[in-house]
């Protein structure tokens, strides 16, 4: 993938200021300094504008020559050499897509034009790509709605005045795709209680002695049917064994330390954030640093130029020396901030196409197991079919003649009928 131009480092040396005597026929307001090529500018210090040529009495806007459009000498990681920040990031809550690769500091963008607009914002310590001036960038899966591009900023939490992480919304997902999972497998104990009390109940009415004296074909089909009530309780019985060991049962088990990986997963995360924010935290504290340095440097230089104190050169190259250090200093913040940036994005990427693998694999796993449940439902109408088969045989063979033929043969009591009586 193709990650966005991230911001310059402070790796330029802050620029000297010169040492002419005409300086103090400079308008107000304006400075000049030596570029690192020993070239002289002009900086104002009021407007933030810079110039290569030398300005006159009257304030206005100088213009620069085309062949330098590209040199950024009055910048040093985001500020003049007089210490007046170029662009401060506001927090503030907005749709965003992936973080930059880099922290950026953008400078102007030559010496004789105004500032240009900011490339990035940081919000909650996590540099973006600003959605005014940045193109939008390309998603890592352009073809899916994937989890890896769309939960990178914040979210305000609707519980309370804070932020919800974009990971964290991940995490509560999963956490509750495993809720639902053990729901479903309560919910499919429940249905086997009651298949279970059903055959119970089955089993205990087959055995029941009402109309236990029927006779004939009528009796045999009678009898045939408490028998099928007798066989369908198996039935009912074997569908609740099979229903806890294929459907419940998986339900339950599946995953079963997930909470306990998800936890490990969130600190992780979590951890990669802190120390996100902990390089954040020490690049804002560089850059005042800087600002401090350059503003005592400004400070003495004005001072020896304007003939108001008796300090030496040596103080000069001293307070030169300490706002480079500074700006070293805020380069090194600058690209610890970026690497703990670009680990806390490579994790990202990782563990979200991982939690999309799990969740994909969740529903998958329930999907089957509630077609295993709909096919032992078939199997078990099946089977209580073929429990009534033999009573509907029977019925069909019912003959109430021959059943008065079989009865009348063994009850009768004589086929000699009375006459009338003779005088």
């Amino acid at each position: 993938m193709t990650r966005d131009r991230g911001v310059e480092k402070p790796g330029m040396v802050p620029p000297q200021p010169a040492e002419e005597s005409q300086t103090s026929l400079l308008p107000p307001g304006w400075q000049s300094y030596l570029s690192p090529q020993g070239r002289r500018y002009y900086v104002n210090t009021t407007t933030n504008e810079t110039t290569w040529e030398r300005p006159n009495s009257s304030p206005r806007t100088p213009s620069s020559p085309g062949s330098q459009r590209n040199f950024q000498p009055a910048t040093v990681n985001g500020y003049h050499s007089s210490g007046t920040p170029v662009h401060q990031s506001e927090p503030v809550h907005m749709s965003l897509r992936k973080p930059t690769g880099d922290f950026q500091n953008p400078g102007s963008p030559s010496p004789g034009k105004k500032q240009s607009k900011e490339s990035t914002i940081t919000i909650n310590c996590v540099t973006f790509p600003h959605p005014d001036t940045m193109p939008e960038q390309q998603l890592l899966k352009p073809t899916e709605w994937s989890y890896c591009d769309y939960f990178w900023a914040d979210k305000k939490d609707p519980q309370g005045n804070g932020t919800v992480a974009g990971f964290e919304i991940l995490l509560q997902k999963q956490l509750k795709g495993k809720q639902m999972q053990k729901e479903m497998s309560e919910f499919i104990r429940e249905r086997i209680k009651i298949e279970e009390e059903y055959a119970k109940n089955l089993a205990k009415l087959s055995q029941n002695s009402l109309a236990a004296q029927e006779e004939g074909s009528l009796g045999e089909a009678w009898a045939q049917v408490k028998k099928s009530l007798a066989d369908e309780a198996e039935v009912h019985l074997k569908f609740s064994s099979k229903l806890h060991s294929e459907v419940e049962k998986p339900l339950m088990n599946f995953r079963e330390n997930f909470k306990k990986d998800m936890k490990k997963c969130d600190h992780h995360i979590a951890d990669l954030r802190k120390q996100l924010a902990s390089r954040y935290a020490s690049v804002e504290k560089a850059r005042k640093a800087l600002t401090e340095r350059q503003k005592d440097l400004e400070m003495k230089t004005q001072q020896l130029e304007i003939k108001l104190s008796n300090k030496t050169e040596e103080d000069i190259k001293k307070a030169r020396r300490k706002s480079t250090q500074a700006g070293d200093d805020l380069m090194r913040c600058v690209d610890l901030y970026n690497q703990a940036q670009s680990k806390w994005f490579e994790e990202m990427v990782t563990t979200t196409l991982e939690l999309e693998r799990l969740e994909v694999e969740r529903v998958e796993m329930i999907r089957q197991h509630l077609c295993q449940y709909t096919q032992l439902r078939h199997e078990t109408d099946m089977f209580n079919q073929s429990t009534v088969e033999p009573v509907d045989q029977l019925l069909r063979k019912v003959d109430p003649a021959k059943d008065r033929e079989l009865w009348v043969k063994e009850h009768k009591t004589g086929d000699i009928r009375p006459m009338d009586m003779e005088i």
